[in-house]
């Protein structure tokens, strides 16, 4: 499978030396400063486009690669505000888009998981949930899009619960401790709270091989098919 990768940084030299290990090639690399000059014919010798970039060059990236017809893998966060957007656009152009705010599988576990929690403590009032999360001083998005997703996920499955928040003790938001430190890939945790115990679901990330490794796997998958997915389409449907 011929690659085309935007964005070069951590994350994509990740893909690059995980991808030729197994077995793909590195067509193109594309980052900020080369994009403005990148011919179209190139970019459509590729099967696929990974990107990683920035969440203010994310929809013009993915709208290049709608113009040249490249199915593409998109792990920037940040840009939601404009999906729908970006949905009806390669739906319409028959374009092929798997986006994700977390690849890696064990983070998509937990995203089921935690729907299924939500649902569970609808019943159960005594309990109040709370995010967390840590990443790295360079991630520039805050919370996470990680977070965002399970907070999404509990919203959509528990009535108590209209919106997310970043401050402490709003009516009818979950609260999103988010934190950065040097040198954290990556921590989330949802915690359920009562006055007689506390429930948690948490995943850490040891390296960033597993986003990396989802990303390739969603690559992967879309080369054939046309439509807007994400994981959950890849790994449970």
């Amino acid at each position: 499978m011929k690659i085309a990768l935007i964005g070069t940084g951590k994350m994509g030299q990740t893909i690059e030396q995980l991808a030729i290990a197994k077995g793909h090639t590195i067509l193109l690399k594309i980052n900020h400063e080369n994009i403005g000059k990148i011919d179209l014919n190139e970019l459509k010798n590729a099967d696929v486009v990974i990107e990683f970039t920035r969440p203010d060059a994310a929809v013009s990236n993915l709208e290049l690669c709608l113009k040249a017809g490249v199915p593409v893998v998109c792990g920037t966060t940040g840009w939601y505000d404009e999906l729908n957007k970006i949905t009806d656009l390669f739906t319409s152009k028959k374009g092929a888009l798997v986006y994700a705010s977390n690849f890696s599988v064990g983070i998509n576990m937990m995203f089921e998981l935690n729907r299924i929690l939500a649902k569970w403590m609808q019943s159960n009032s005594e309990y109040r949930v709370s995010l967390s999360e840590i990443h790295h001083t360079h991630k520039l998005d805050k919370p996470s899009g990680t977070a965002v997703s399970l907070a999404n996920g509990i919203i959509e499955n528990n009535t108590a619960y209209s919106k997310w928040t970043l401050e402490e003790n709003e009516a009818n938001a979950i609260y999103i401790d988010a934190k950065r430190a040097p040198d954290v890939v990556g921590t989330h945790e949802v915690k359920w709270e009562s006055p007689i115990d506390v429930i948690q679901i948490n995943h850490h990330a040891k390296t960033r091989d597993g986003f990396a490794l989802g990303a390739i796997h969603a690559a992967e998958w879309i080369v054939g098919k046309k439509g807007v997915f994400t994981m959950k389409d890849i790994l449970f449907s």
